[in-house]
């Protein structure tokens, strides 16, 4: 063996240490992203600094790790570790969100969607019982919690059963909480349940929060303030979008993984509208919002795959 094999040279020895010192800032910049929504409030950090400092993680991540499933996933977690803290960022300042707030527009479009009664008071008089929570009642309630698992548990599917297929579904179900996100900073409503409570518009019972309070019991209170964030995050639909984002990425697994997606999707977005938590306008919007990704997304892949083709030389390798 020759002397040059073993020991590396002047150039690559820089290359090797420019190499290190990229993987090292890369780790730094994961960990800022993933302490600055700790730390926001204690710091009083300005938006613009969270975003700064934030969204930069995911792809800090792929440069400072080897390419694996656990990485990708990892990726995932930090963009949704953003979004989360971005979507909860408005309600920092009660005031100003409050001045900003709108209430009545999507209550005249449900008003003319049900024909001069909205569908969510039409419902709850045709189906429920004020101070009563029944079977119905109960089994809404569980499809709604259900989906905070729904949308990343497809992924998880993806990724271990389907994992050729993760990579594109998870920027495509990430674009969609962010645009959603996008929309809540720029028009905040209010949903049906609170422009009720505030007499914008008739009685509307907030069922889920009574079957809560009912089949949890203590729980309810800390395990309901642990998952509560905006509350004036209606329009559009993200818990509906989402879950017709997650059909459509189970449709290309196959029909009967895409009939089970849609399934869900139609059985939330109904007890979304009954349970007095969205319009039904806020629920086209987010299946718009959805869709209009989707068929978008063909058209935007060959810049994608640009962007991600330079991440990729950048990777470091397995080994």
């Amino acid at each position: 063996m020759h002397l040059h094999e073993t020991v590396p040279g002047p150039y690559a020895a820089r290359a090797l240490r420019s190499t290190r010192a990229l993987r090292l800032l890369a780790w730094g910049a994961v960990a800022v992203g993933v302490a600055t929504p700790l730390v926001r409030h204690r710091l009083k950090l300005p938006a613009p600094a969270v975003s700064a400092l934030t969204w930069p993680a995911p792809a800090a991540l792929a440069l400072a790790t080897p390419r694996t499933p656990l990485r990708d996933a990892g990726i995932y977690a930090l963009q949704m570790w953003a979004y989360f803290a971005h979507y909860d960022m408005p309600d920092d300042d009660p005031e100003a969100l409050m001045r900003r707030l709108r209430v009545d527009y999507p209550i005249r479009l449900d008003r003319a969607l049900g024909l001069g009664r909205c569908p969510t008071t039409r419902l709850q008089g045709a189906l429920g019982r004020e101070g009563h929570v029944g079977v119905l009642d109960y089994t809404l309630s569980v499809v709604h919690w259900s989906w905070f698992g729904v949308p990343h548990g497809t992924l998880l599917y993806l990724l271990i059963r389907h994992p050729e297929k993760y990579p594109r579904s998870a920027v495509l179900m990430s674009v969609c909480f962010d645009l959603g996100c996008i929309v809540y900073w720029l028009v905040p409503t209010a949903p049906p349940w609170w422009a009720a409570k505030q007499g914008h518009m008739p009685p509307v019972r907030r069922i889920m929060e009574e079957a809560g309070e009912r089949f949890w019991r203590r729980l309810w209170g800390p395990l309901y303030h642990s998952l509560q964030g905006n509350p004036f995050a209606a329009m559009p639909s993200l818990h509906f979008g989402t879950s017709v984002m997650a059909a459509r990425l189970l449709s290309q697994v196959g029909g009967r993984h895409g009939a089970l997606g849609w399934a869900y999707a139609l059985s939330l977005g109904f007890g979304l509208v009954y349970l007095g938590e969205h319009y039904v306008v806020d629920l086209i919007a987010g299946l718009v919002l959805a869709e209009a990704i989707w068929r978008l997304a063909p058209r935007l892949e060959p810049a994608v795959r640009l962007v991600a083709g330079a991440v990729h030389r950048l990777e470091p390798r397995v080994g």
